[in-house]
């Protein structure tokens, strides 16, 4: 999530286990706050990864019925994700989170208009489903952004481009459904190499510079007196 953090006093004592670092602004601890936010974090996208793959492999091999269990633990992954994601930029981050409850409303839409076990069907019919479920993705592509900028990791900005590309595919009726399936298939399987590889890395690297975050949220806080 965006950080309220403040700067660190040199001469304030460390509680056990906080780590401290040095920021742009001045240093900064990583507390055991901060490591439990950024494990919710990797887990909840990960829940999201393997409910996606699961999905799309139920899809192909059992076909298009009853998929919508999938869905449950996709809309509440990401939006915990985004619940924890560390983003300096808060317009973007309520932006994302924005993407995500309206592309939860047009997937409860989907349901209520094609029926939750018809929901895959109707959109792979009617490719302007894409319009009311789409943000949904955009949400999770510019997770997948996110992680790109910081990280630059080849999976995450599969992620950010293979999703827009497979739906926009589809809505302008440009590519068959196989081609988008593929597309689908391989952005998933990228989604959840990212998961995997994010597990080992320290939680400083997601909690980001909190100096940087406490310098935003001042200038904020003058901006509004």
């Amino acid at each position: 999530m965006t950080s309220s953090a403040t700067f660190h006093r040199p001469d304030q004592p460390e509680p056990p286990g906080d780590e401290r670092h040095e920021g742009v602004y001045g240093p900064f601890v990583i507390t055991d706050a901060d490591r439990r936010e950024v494990l919710g974090y990797r887990l909840a996208l990960f829940a999201v990864a393997l409910s996606q793959a699961g999905l799309l492999a139920q899809w192909h091999w059992l076909g298009a019925g009853a998929l919508w269990p999938w869905l449950l633990p996709m809309a509440a992954g990401l939006g915990l994700a985004l619940r924890w994601i560390h983003i300096y930029l808060r317009p973007l981050h309520r932006a994302l989170q924005l993407f995500w409850l309206l592309g939860c409303l047009g997937l409860t839409g989907l349901a209520l208009a094609a029926g939750p076990a018809g929901m895959a069907n109707a959109a792979a019919a009617d490719g302007r489903w894409i319009w009311a479920i789409g943000p949904f993705f955009a949400a999770l592509a510019g997770v997948g952004f996110k992680e790109f900028f910081c990280f630059r990791r080849p999976e995450a900005i599969g992620v950010t481009l293979l999703l827009p590309i497979a739906l926009l595919g589809h809505l302008s009726g440009l590519m068959s459904h196989a081609s988008c399936g593929l597309l689908l298939a391989l952005e998933a399987g990228l989604l959840l190499v990212l998961t995997l590889r994010k597990f080992p890395m320290p939680a400083a690297a997601d909690v980001g510079d909190k100096s940087v975050f406490a310098y935003l949220e001042a200038q904020r806080l003058s901006l509004n007196a």
